[in-house]
């Protein structure tokens, strides 16, 4: 939208909230920071792990980052609860290193929104496993029409 908001709008029923979440996700799958920044306010306040962001830019400069080390980058996320203008999810990806070892992530974010849309608050609190390159199980992006839950 030309206002830069972004539907569904809170506060959320089960389809809007699922709906995010499978936006969300399908917007990181694009590796492209300037893209997923725009889905949160421009005074965005993060925590990923142990770092704390604020603002588009340093949203954008952290992705960026991420994507340099994080290669192969594939994710999957899960509504968990919501409840009025706060999401929770459940989420995994794998992705490699420089050095060609495979890794997944498991993790839980809150999400807090603006009556417009935006995201204006992400907690997201991560943990990493070295896996072999043959037990992935995310290969790319969901397949258009899937929107099953990735399971435990």
């Amino acid at each position: 939208m030309s206002d830069g908001s972004r539907p569904p709008f809170p506060p959320f029923d089960e389809a809007g909230a699922r709906k995010k979440v499978l936006a969300a996700e399908a917007a990181w799958n694009t590796r492209d920071p300037q893209k997923v920044a725009l889905a949160y306010t421009p005074n965005t306040v993060w925590r990923n792990r142990d770092t704390w962001l604020t603002g588009r830019d340093e949203v954008v400069a952290f992705l960026t980052a991420k994507w340099e080390r994080e290669l192969d980058y594939a994710l999957r996320k899960s509504l968990w609860v919501f409840g009025g203008n706060r999401i929770a999810v459940r989420f995994r990806y794998e992705s490699r290193d420089a050095d060609g070892q495979w890794w997944r992530s498991y993790g839980n974010e809150n999400w807090e929104f603006a009556d417009n849309g935006l995201m204006r608050r992400r907690e997201a609190s991560i943990n990493d496993l070295r896996i072999a390159p043959e037990d992935r199980t995310i290969h790319g992006p969901r397949p258009d029409g899937d929107d099953s839950d990735f399971g435990v």
